[in-house]
């Protein structure tokens, strides 16, 4: 390269951003259009033990539900709430556009199961798991607000046929 010459060094822009949500709180929205099968975001945060992680506060002091837990499958979670990226951001849909997949490394990717348009809220299907029978004033906790037509109105996992 010639002396004196600069080179502008970009970014690669992300295809996403953070806003507002008119399924719950902070959502994440396509910020250009977004190929099936791209991966979007990693799932970042400090990985624990449950015991760990429940020793910490909660995401919400007034919504207990409310939480930047990530399960995976060697049962330990990330915990966004501590080193978390936008990740944990990305709402609850019954019907997702995105799905939450997890690596040979135990890294959580998140990637489009669609094209995805932009200003399109990310979405994937929590399917959360509680220990325990739920009263009725718990389950409600957990109750989906996501608008798909088949919404099966909660974020837990459905329970498994005998």
């Amino acid at each position: 390269m010639p002396r004196g010459k600069m080179v502008k060094v970009t970014a690669k822009k992300k295809p996403y951003v953070v806003r507002h949500s008119t399924i719950h709180g902070r959502g994440v929205f396509a910020a250009q259009k977004i190929r099936k099968g791209r991966l979007i975001i990693e799932y970042k945060g400090l990985r624990s033990s449950w015991d760990d992680a429940m020793e910490r506060p909660d995401s919400d002091p007034d919504d207990s539900a409310h939480t930047f837990l990530f399960e995976i499958e060697d049962g330990s979670v990330i915990d966004a709430r501590v080193r978390g990226n936008a990740a944990r951001w990305i709402n609850h849909s019954c019907a997702p556009n995105c799905a939450a997949y997890e690596d040979d490394d135990g890294r959580v990717f998140i990637e489009a199961r669609r094209a995805i348009v932009p200003a399109e809220e990310l979405t994937y299907d929590y399917r959360l798991s509680v220990e325990g029978r739920l009263t009725k004033k718990e389950r409600a906790e957990y109750v989906c607000r996501c608008g798909a037509k088949k919404c099966r109105g909660t974020l837990l996992r459905r329970p498994k046929s005998p």
